[in-house]
């Protein structure tokens, strides 16, 4: 292989994966000068990547494809920062994060049940919702499958946390759902002020409540697979026949990103 031009060698690897190229960059000094090549990058790039940083808030400064892949690793915030971007290292797919400003939040408008307040440092945003007081929990987000990688199974999650005065959280089981293609698949979840939950099934559709490394939470809505279609993705939390007032709920967004596969971490 080492005998092969570093142009072919650099048409080969555009048609591996990311980190296939990183990995290949150890092998020999022809290796790592083809995988500088902008030929590579650029097809590791998703094919909308110029009409997403026109979208950023804070303009990248790069001389290669392969700065701007990298720089696209970390999260971005684009659409006047109601939305976080990132590719994924590994295999260069799409991930977003969607706001709490962009989620529908029933009676989110109201001062007496939920609060918008501006995020500390450990949110991308700059305002996070805080539930006050509701007896109907309901929260709602839409993507457009066009954003997102084909032909990759996606996972939803809900960002959040449970603050020190919460209450009613853990009373009734939540209902979370991701309706695809007129599919709707739903699971339960209790929230409880401990970050637990009250029940656990292996095999069953008990949601759970886990830490992140940002110091938020997650819960899992549900995975779908998105095809060449140009439909719609809807993930929701609710539970709107209960009776039980609670709050303390914290909410930054609703996470999509690719199904983690299990694969080793790489460094650079």
């Amino acid at each position: 292989m080492n005998m092969l031009p570093e142009a072919c060698l650099s048409e080969i690897l555009s048609l591996t994966s990311p980190e296939d190229a990183f990995r290949s960059s150890l092998v020999s000094t022809s290796f790592r000068s083809a995988t500088e090549s902008d030929l590579v990058w650029e097809r590791f790039l998703p094919s909308d990547y110029r009409e997403i940083i026109s979208r950023l808030i804070n303009p990248l400064k790069f001389s290669s494809k392969k700065e701007l892949f990298l720089s696209l690793c970390c999260p971005v915030l684009i659409d006047a920062g109601t939305k976080s971007f990132k590719l994924e290292k590994s295999s260069g797919k799409k991930s977003y994060i969607l706001s709490a400003s962009e989620l529908s939040i029933t009676w989110g408008s109201d001062p007496i049940r939920w609060g918008w307040i501006s995020s500390t440092s450990s949110s991308r945003f700059s305002k996070v919702a805080v539930l006050r007081t509701t007896e109907w929990l309901e929260i709602r987000g839409k993507i457009r499958m066009r954003m997102l990688t084909p032909n990759t199974t996606y996972e939803a999650y809900l960002i959040m946390k449970i603050s020190n005065w919460a209450y009613g959280l853990d009373s009734r089981p939540l209902v979370m759902s991701i309706e695809v293609r007129g599919q709707v698949f739903s699971r339960k979840a209790f929230l409880q002020k401990h970050g637990g939950i009250e029940k656990e099934e292996i095999e069953g559709d008990w949601g759970v409540l886990r830490g992140r490394d940002d110091g938020w939470m997650k819960i899992r809505l549900g995975g779908f697979f998105n095809g060449e279609d140009d439909k719609e993705a809807t993930m929701s939390l609710r539970e709107v026949k209960g009776c039980q007032l609670k709050g303390g709920l914290v909410i930054e967004g609703i996470e999509v990103r690719p199904k983690q596969l299990g694969l080793a971490n790489f460094v650079l």
